[in-house]
């Protein structure tokens, strides 16, 4: 009888047992003959050099400690999934100037390091959207309507990106798709509140699941294609988000280094990723 291997699910304070729904993943795994845990990424008594994968899951706290995490993150080596050199571009919302420059739609995008800038790139549009350039869960994200006397949140000092206000985010929401092993797997479409732009369940938001469309499939294969083709590297899983703007479908996140996968509301979305450990797990052998 071999043993089972080892594969570590990692996740932050506060979410010690994994992310919502997690019980669906850990049955996937099981069942596959994986021996899953889930571990906090800043847990020093956790050996990951002992694990077979690691897996970045639910390390919703990385926003307010970016260095530490990828310190971490770069001492795990080559079992973390994505990895390193994903994470460190991910984790930067500049990123999305290089899917830019790579022909993508993608939702306007500019960067800004000082207040000045915030200012007189909100000016530009009739309604701003200001967000940290390292951020998760929509935290520090503000509407500018005011360009000229925009000050910023405290806790939030930059540097930033400045984008227009979407506004089919009223109506259409945000449609995220999830990619494991370079295919589309499933789709969930995200409304924000009646108060708020943000899709996310702590300001009100609601997700459902719907089915996979060829236009959203086509936006989100292509994003993760262009960015392994940026980064010279497999992306192994992520979730890229989108919305339409100017009647057009556009790229507003492409999620890789704790891409939530909803499985509170799609538990199905951990057969393919169960399935994906399972395939890297076999290359090793």
């Amino acid at each position: 009888m071999t043993d089972r291997p080892l594969v570590l699910l990692v996740t932050c304070t506060g979410m010690d047992d994994g992310e919502p729904g997690h019980a669906a993943l850990d049955a996937a795994l099981d069942a596959r003959g994986v021996d899953a845990r889930w571990v906090r990424w800043d847990d020093e008594s956790v050996d990951f050099s002992g694990a077979a994968l690691v897996a970045v899951r639910s390390t919703w706290d990385y926003d307010a400690r970016v260095g530490e995490f990828l310190g971490w993150a770069s001492g795990v080596g080559p079992t973390l999934l994505n990895g390193y050199r994903v994470f460190s571009w991910n984790v930067d919302k500049r990123y999305l100037l290089d899917l830019l420059d790579a022909g993508l739609p993608v939702v306007p995008t500019r960067a800004a390091d000082t207040v000045a800038d915030v200012r007189r790139l909100s000016a530009e549009h009739g309604i701003a959207v200001v967000k940290p350039r390292v951020g998760a869960g929509g935290r520090g994200l503000e509407i500018v309507r005011d360009a000229a006397g925009w000050e910023p949140q405290a806790g939030h000092d930059g540097p930033w990106v400045v984008q227009p206000l979407v506004e089919s985010i009223h109506h259409d929401g945000e449609m995220s798709v999830f990619v494991i092993g370079g295919h589309a797997v499933s789709q969930v479409d995200k409304l924000p509140s009646t108060t708020d732009i943000r899709v996310h369940e702590q300001f009100g938001g609601s997700s459902r699941p719907v089915p996979l469309r060829p236009d959203t499939v086509e936006l989100a294969t292509e994003a993760i294609a262009a960015v392994a083709g940026l980064l010279g590297q497999e992306i192994v899983y992520g979730r890229v988000d989108m919305m339409r703007h100017q009647g057009r479908l556009v790229v507003s996140e492409v999620e890789l280094t704790e891409p939530g996968l909803y499985l509170d509301v799609m538990p199905e979305n951990a057969v393919p990723f169960a399935d994906m450990v399972v395939e890297h797990l076999n290359r090793q052998r």
